[in-house]
């Protein structure tokens, strides 16, 4: 089943089969069928049980997506009363108190989507590919904070960034393939990278 979706079968047709076929047993092939179509789109979400298992996986999905956060915030806490301030900056640069509660959101929806395309499985090609992207780009998040305020180069920043954003890109791509919903929920983490992005540059810019 999971090979008939992915060569390209249109899942909107698969609904309307379904539902031609509602006098189906729910052990019948149809209902076979709409479950299994159910979890190629939405992803694990909409499987029946939520096991212990899947309890503990979702804790350390949120666990290392924040970690990866607090980590950074060493470099940070730091460097912003102190060598950031004394940076030149664009007007479109927010104040520093917004930092702190957008990284926390972010980190969290992060680890959500983190959850639900390693609930899938690890014995799926395309889940390990997932995961080691999502792995990369966590890596890369943390070397920004390293990079920008713990070096205090706005340039290495912008590299770090920029190879960050391509890798963001990357993971959500490769969790399109699992979950509609996981990669969703990375939509809001590239945007506001993209934004962090295009302050980065200006930093540098300005302070050269």
């Amino acid at each position: 089943m999971s090979i008939m979706l992915a060569s390209g079968v249109d899942i909107t047709q698969v609904y309307i089969i379904i539902a031609r076929c509602r006098g189906q047993k729910r052990d019948s092939p149809a209902h076979f069928i709409f479950k299994e179509a159910k979890k190629e789109r939405y992803g694990v979400i909409k499987m029946d049980k939520f096991h212990l298992t899947d309890f503990w996986r979702f804790v350390i999905s949120i666990i290392i997506c924040q970690l990866a956060g607090i980590i950074g915030s060493v470099f940070t806490t730091a460097a912003i009363p102190s060598w950031y301030a004394s940076l030149r900056k664009p007007s479109f640069t927010p104040p520093n108190w917004l930092f702190g509660p957008v990284w926390i959101i972010l980190f969290m929806l992060m680890g959500i989507s983190l959850f639900i395309v390693w609930r899938i499985g690890m014995d799926t090609p395309n889940v390990r590919t997932g995961l080691t992207l999502f792995g990369i780009q966590l890596a890369l998040n943390m070397l920004w904070s390293v990079a920008f305020f713990g070096l205090r180069s706005p340039l290495a920043g912008l590299i770090v960034i920029i190879i960050l954003w391509i890798f963001i890109l990357l993971t959500i791509v490769q969790f399109s393939k699992l979950s509609e919903l996981a990669s969703l929920l990375l939509i809001p983490y590239i945007v506001w990278v993209s934004y962090a992005g295009i302050l980065n540059s200006s930093i540098y810019i300005l302070n050269r």
